[in-house]
């Protein structure tokens, strides 16, 4: 009697052409794109049609593009502190992002206080409500990836993010990076576009 010895199957996971938490995480950063870009195209209609207030824009905003640079180099430090396995800097440049985002929110929040100190209404002429709107927008997104980075630093600290598991940290740059990017564009946009 012949025996076959039975072999265990490794189940292997399912290889993607693009992982399907990445594939997400596009789908949003699009579908946000195509928001800012109505918003701005809506800007430039209505400032067309006349009865355009023009107002110096806050001095705020130029400090929080400043302060979104730097947060995005942060998190970019972090991810490759991250492939390099470099645990310390990584949590270092992670907390310096958060601070970074927060300083920024907080910022945004000032930014709003001159408007209204400059007697820049949000119910008023349409140049100032757009200018509310988008910004406050942007901020809805921003605290997002707060959120999303206090996440990745609570799995660093579980020792859950290494250069054997980049997926969330990859995931978080990825959306950073579109939080600076789209901030840099909607404050040159006001700057031109006023």
């Amino acid at each position: 009697m012949m025996t076959q010895s039975i072999k265990p199957t490794q189940q292997r996971d399912p290889e993607y052409f693009i992982h399907p938490s990445k594939f997400v995480l596009w789908l949003m950063i699009v579908a946000s794109v195509m928001l800012f870009a109505a918003f701005t195209s809506g800007y430039i209609v209505r400032r067309g049609e006349g009865n355009w207030l023009i107002f110096d824009l806050p001095k705020m905003f130029t400090y929080n593009t400043v302060t979104i640079v730097l947060s995005s180099i942060t998190m970019q430090w972090a991810y490759l502190s991250a492939k390099k396995d470099n645990l310390p800097m990584l949590k270092t440049m992670l907390l310096a992002t958060l601070v970074l985002g927060i300083a920024f929110s907080v910022g945004q929040w000032y930014a709003w206080v001159e408007l209204v100190e400059n007697k820049i209404f949000w119910a008023g002429n349409p140049s100032e409500s757009f200018i509310y709107v988008i910004s406050g927008v942007h901020l809805f997104h921003m605290l997002g990836g707060l959120i999303f980075v206090a996440v990745v630093i609570g799995k660093t600290f579980q020792f859950n993010v290494h250069k054997k598991n980049l997926l969330s940290i990859n995931l978080c740059t990825t959306y950073w990076h579109f939080l600076g990017l789209v901030w840099v564009y909607l404050y040159f946009f006001f700057s031109l576009n006023r």
